[in-house]
Order: structure tokens, then sequence, then C-alpha cells
């Protein structure tokens, strides 16, 4: 496999790498604010997405039908990996998860109601999946939906909604035939937020970002805003996380802070000694290396395995997800190491060992290996689609 760029490819970062110097702003950029964090959940974050979306990049891989441009997926993974290295917000759900999958199963009302809206950045998403009782294993989610009319009314809970409490639109997931197996009964809805039944209430994690609880309260949804088809939910959501696990946890912010902690090491001193010359600090460094090197390519063996076409392949997205996150963590665990007491200094404390950034990506890192699907999940998805382990192994 070639995980080389092409000239055209590397004159399109170049293009993205201008736009961004170009329209830098801290108060858009934020490199303490990383992967799931990294959210449009300001005016002006939500300004800079719509001018994106003017340059024509926010639908560059959709198809031209749908006001996208045919383009190479590669494009898309290399402008949200500009976007990530800045701390920027990332093309996430509205590109990827939503607008694809209603390109692909969605009817034509919501083709023609959403679609535009998601190209010029206009509407914002929440994705609601788990529930108190349903994390990683969404298929066991029961908030219910029961047949009114031409719609359906839900009630229930979800939890960990990101996003909910500045979204437009909720994209969730309800039980319509509690009678059916726990992967089948399932369909998707689309509910605006703004509806006098939803309740919306803050969950603050440890990586200080905020998430939410959502209630719904009877919701009334017309069966216009049921995706796709019905029952048909759970299959929806597992080509939507294949997405969400590749775009969400990018690369870039990782090799910025392993190169972060590389200069760290090669300047600080121990006991009088320079940390470079330790054996110990030396065989750590060098590892982390080398496993950033593999999560590299594992993200460009995801990229070409979803040029071959079809549905999103799912055991290279659980294999990037799982071990990308993984990395992510030793490498945060290692930067606090290395970095001593100081390292516990709260980020941008500019005397602390590297600004801080340890403290503040250990915690985030922590969120990062359960969000999209735990570890635990991924590793089950690979046991039995890479490795045709049956399920009760």
């Amino acid at each position: 496999m070639d995980f080389e760029f092409t000239p055209e490819q590397l004159e399109f970062v170049k293009e993205v790498e201008a736009y961004l110097d170009e329209h830098d702003d801290p108060e858009i950029f934020d490199v303490t604010r990383e992967n799931m964090a990294q959210i449009v959940d300001t005016p002006k974050r939500r300004e800079f997405m719509a001018k994106l979306g003017e340059q024509g990049w926010l639908g560059i891989t959709w198809p031209k039908e749908v006001g996208g441009q045919d383009g190479n997926g590669v494009y898309e993974y290399l402008l949200n990996e500009a976007l990530a290295a800045r701390g920027g917000p990332q093309i996430g759900k509205g590109v990827g998860i939503i607008g694809k999958t209603i390109i692909s199963h969605g009817s034509q009302k919501l083709k023609d109601e959403f679609l535009p809206k998601i190209l010029r950045n206009e509407v914002e998403f929440a994705v609601g999946y788990s529930e108190p009782n349903a994390g990683s294993d969404s298929a066991s989610m029961q908030l219910k939906a029961t047949r009114d009319g031409d719609g359906w009314r839900l009630n229930g809970q979800k939890t960990w909604t990101t996003s909910a409490h500045f979204a437009d639109w909720y994209w969730v997931g309800a039980r319509t035939d509690p009678e059916a197996p726990k992967h089948h009964g399932i369909s998707l809805f689309m509910v605006p937020m703004d509806h006098p039944g939803i309740t919306v209430k803050a969950i603050w994690t440890m990586g200080d970002e905020r998430t939410n609880e959502v209630y719904l309260d009877d919701v009334w949804v017309s069966d216009d805003y049921v995706v796709g088809e019905l029952n048909r939910g759970f299959q929806y959501i597992s080509e939507a996380l294949d997405i969400e696990r590749f775009t969400l946890f990018t690369y870039s912010p990782i090799a910025q802070r392993l190169d972060l902690l590389t200069e760290y090491v090669a300047s600080a001193t121990r006991d009088g000694e320079p940390m470079k010359n330790d054996a110990v600090v030396r065989s750590q460094v060098a590892r982390l290396h080398t496993e950033a090197e593999v999560a590299r390519v594992l993200g460009l063996k995801f990229v070409a395995a979803s040029l071959a076409g079809g549905a999103p392949p799912t055991a290279e997205a659980s294999e990037y997800k799982l071990f990308t996150t993984e990395f992510s963590r030793r490498l945060a665990n290692a930067s606090m190491d290395m970095a001593g007491v100081g390292g516990q200094l709260r980020v941008r404390t500019e005397e602390a060992p590297m600004a801080g950034r340890s403290e503040s990506t250990y915690r985030y890192t922590v969120i990062d290996t359960i969000g999209g699907g735990s570890s635990e999940i991924q590793k089950n998805i690979i046991a039995r689609r890479k490795l045709g382990l049956p399920k009760n192994f």
C-alpha cells in the first residue's frame, strides 16, 4: 500500500493551511481542546465552518447530484487532519455521520431539507444513541417510540449526548418494535431540539467539556422524519459509528503532543542529568514514535478501504479507533511520568512542563477510549468481523 500523498493532494494541504493561516483566531482554534471537544459550539466556530462551506470543502466527497464535488475521500481526511492539528472544529457529525447516512438511506424530503443546510453549515446536530442502560452497546437502547397517527411518540432518556445544549436537531435512535431481537426493531428519527417535550441537563466530564442527559416526554415525530426504513436503524447507526470512529479521533493532535514531549525530553534535566541520556526514557520515546507511525498508517489504511466503495469498513474503523485512542492514552501517561510533579499543573500554566498539556490530555484521553464505542466494544467487533470468532467466545 502506498502511504504517500500525490502532488495534487499535497497542493490541497497547502491551500487549506494557507486558508487556516488567513482565518487564524484563538476563539476558533484551541489545541488544548482535543478530538470529541473539537465541535462547532460557538457562534464564531459556526461562522468559520460556514466559510469552509463556501469554499466547497464541507461536501468535497459528496456526490455532485446533492451538491458535493465527487472528491476522493483522502481530501476529506486531509481537511479534517489540518483542522484538528490546530484545535479547530472538525467537519464532524453533519457532513460525516448525518449527511452521508441521509445520502445513502434518507428520503428525498430529508435530502432536500437537510443536505443543503449541512453544506452551508446552517444546522448543527446532536447524536442520541447512548442510554443509562445502553452505553457502547447501542443495540440495547430502550427509548420507546409508539405509533401515533402518521407519526410516533418518543418517551425515555438518552445520556452522553454531546452538542445537545446547542444543536438544532436531534439524530436519535428509538425502539419501534419491542418484540424484535435487540439488533432489530430500532429506528432513526430527526427531532427538532426546541421541541417542548425535550429537556437537556448538563453533565461535565473530567476533560472539562460538557455532555448532556436528554429527556424525551411525549415527543411526537412525523413519519417524514424517520430516517430510511423502519426498524433498520441499528444498521444505519453501525455504519455511522464506523465513520465517527475515524473522523472524531484524528491523528494530527496526537503527533503534535508526541513532538511536544520529544522536544521537552531533549532539553529537560532530572537530578542534574539530561533526560535524553536516560536509557529508560530513550526506550519509551522510541516506542512511542514507533506506535505513532502505526496509528498513522492505520488511519491511511481506513481511507484506502473507504475508497474501495460500499459501506464504511467496520473492522478497519475499529482497528484504528482502538489502537489510536489507546496509544494516545499511553502517550498522555508517559508525558505525565516524564514531566514529574510539574506535569500535574493545569493546562496553560506557562511555567509547567509542556505548558501543562500533559495534564489536560491525561484527562481527555480517558474519554477518547470510551466515546464512539469503548475499547472493549472495538475488540469485540474486530474479533467477530475480522477474526471470525463466535459471539460467545
